[in-house]
Order: structure tokens, then sequence, then C-alpha cells
């Protein structure tokens, strides 16, 4: 199977799993399922967040997606459980259907690491 095709496949496999945990089967799109793995990453589940917060979510959760990939690396972990990373490399810059590749390639990567998809 093409690479390609594999992620498709992957993809929509794992749209499905998260869409009807959290979201009754109404289909996730990418930013959500980015917050979600901000929520993951952070750890800290039982609490509401502001609209700063939940963009430090978003931000966690690229970081940590694109950690295996060379461009981010775990920094430390702040007094409040928040996750720091620094940039080890800068992102080239990608057309909008490449970056959407890209983080589509780290989330499904993420979630066959977890254990969550094969």
């Amino acid at each position: 199977m093409a690479r390609d095709e594999q992620l498709k496949q992957r993809w929509e496999t794992l749209v499905k799993f998260l869409s009807n945990k959290f979201s009754d089967g109404e289909p996730l799109d990418l930013d959500a399922i980015i917050f979600l793995v901000g929520l993951q990453e952070f750890g800290k589940l039982n609490r509401s967040f502001k609209k700063d917060e939940k963009l430090d979510l978003m931000h966690i959760a690229i970081c940590r997606l694109l950690e295996p990939y060379g461009y981010y690396a775990f920094d430390y972990q702040d007094e409040d459980g928040w996750p720091h990373y620094t940039v080890k490399e800068h992102l080239p810059t990608l057309k909008a259907g490449e970056q959407s590749v890209l983080m589509k390639e780290a989330i499904v990567s993420y979630f066959v690491e977890k254990e969550v998809i094969s």
C-alpha cells in the first residue's frame, strides 16, 4: 500500500475513533484533534481553560507532534505543569496543503505510538 494511502486510511480511522469518543460521532477537524493532543500532553483534564490557555494547549500539541521530526525538543515542565519546548530547527515554508499533510502524519504517528490505532 502506498504511503499516502496508508496515511489516508489511518487518518480516517483516527478521526472516526476520536469523533465517536469526544463528539458523539460529529467529525472532528484537524484543530480539534490538535487540541485533544494538547490536553493529553498537559494531563490536567478536569478543569476549564481560558481562551489563551486553549491556544497554549494547541501550541504544546504542535511542539510535541513535531518533536520527532527534529523541530522542537522538550525543555522542562513549569510549576503549574505546563510543558515547555525549545525550537531546534525552524519549520520550512510549506503550502497550506503541505502543512495539513505534515500535521496529519505527525498526529497519526503520535496515536500509533500511544497504541490508539495501528
